[in-house]
């Protein structure tokens, strides 16, 4: 049965100094917090026209760091595999380019009337440029300015990192979706380069195996210890939180809610992480199917976490027990 599901992200700003890389964040439409778009998931066997069995973006370029990073930490952990969808690759890339457009503005929504408006919320955006309305999308935004010169990859990279930190963000790498469009623009800043980049996500599907799945999972290496800057904000957080446990189920329809979770560091310290799911996430942006555990305050870097969780999917009860270790990155 199809049934409409609402999604709201908001955008990611980080800022890279040096070798110091900080976040924050833009608001989304006009001054607010996140956008709201409005998504449609259809069924399972829903086709959709533009996807490519080898990626098309340039050898070398950001947006294929991206896509493959992306791809490298999902697939790890178990999460289907993401097929650049050229078709998504257009919304991604307008609303790019639109963020360069307005000022460098990192947000989710755009303004009807502004240079580059190409439609309000990532639906819209897609739904302009051919993709099915009735298939569920969704996206992130972000960007940062730097006064190091960073190579393309690089960039990719770090905004991958940057979005799989955030609490909310982290949802790119652990929903079931199945295709992705991958958008990129760069501009100048007080004569340093600045980035603006958008994703657009879409197709769910329902997966198949044991779940939910976790990102980090076992063996996972290099995630950003310490992230900051979304908006909303996570709850119970004041600056900078440490790397996010995502978890969702294998279908749209799965209800996750965490009864305990910790992390334990290799000194034998214990750190007690926020359950945030939808029944008690007072934002108000996790579906259903979607769970994260997260420390409040940052971690350390490169040092590995032992982490435990437990709660039920659609009433059964479940744990989840591994390591994962923290890189140098800061999202």
């Amino acid at each position: 049965m199809n049934r409409n599901l609402q999604i709201r992200k908001c955008a990611l700003y980080g800022a890279i100094a040096s070798t110091a890389i900080l976040a924050a964040c833009g608001g989304g439409g006009g001054g607010s917090s996140s956008s709201t778009a409005a998504a449609t998931s259809a069924s399972s066997t829903t086709a959709t026209s533009g996807n490519v069995s080898t990626p098309q973006y340039a050898a070398s370029s950001a947006q294929l760091a991206a896509f493959q990073l992306l791809n490298q930490e999902r697939q790890q952990c178990g999460f289907a595999p993401l097929t650049e969808n050229t078709t998504l690759d257009q919304p991604a890339q307008a609303h790019a380019t639109y963020m360069g457009e307005n000022s460098g503005l990192i947000t989710d929504t755009e303004v009807s009337g502004n240079p580059g408006f190409t439609g309000v919320t990532y639906t819209d955006r897609a739904v302009h440029f051919g993709y099915p309305s009735t298939v569920l999308t969704s996206g992130v935004s972000g960007g940062y300015y730097t006064n190091a010169t960073l190579t393309p990859t690089q960039y990719g990279q770090q905004l991958v990192y940057g979005w799989l930190s955030g609490v909310y963000h982290i949802a790119i790498g652990v929903w079931p979706v199945t295709e992705v469009g991958v958008g990129w623009n760069q501009t100048t800043y007080n004569g340093f380069p600045e980035i603006q980049a958008s994703l657009e996500i879409g197709n769910m599907q329902t997966g198949t195996g044991s779940g939910p799945l976790t990102f980090p999972c076992q063996g996972t290496t290099g995630v950003a210890y310490s992230a900051g800057g979304e908006t909303p904000t996570p709850p119970n957080t004041s600056g900078n939180w440490g790397t996010p446990i995502a978890l969702a189920g294998l279908s749209q329809n799965d209800t996750l809610l965490l009864q305990s979770g910790t992390m334990t560091d290799t000194s034998g310290n214990v750190i007690n992480l926020q359950l945030l799911y939808s029944a008690n996430d007072p934002n108000k942006e996790l579906p259903s199917f979607e769970a994260v555990a997260y420390p409040t305050t940052p971690l350390q870097p490169n040092v590995t976490y032992s982490v435990s969780i437990t709660g039920t999917d659609n009433g059964t009860a479940f744990s989840r027990s591994f390591t994962f270790t923290t890189g140098s990155v800061v999202g």
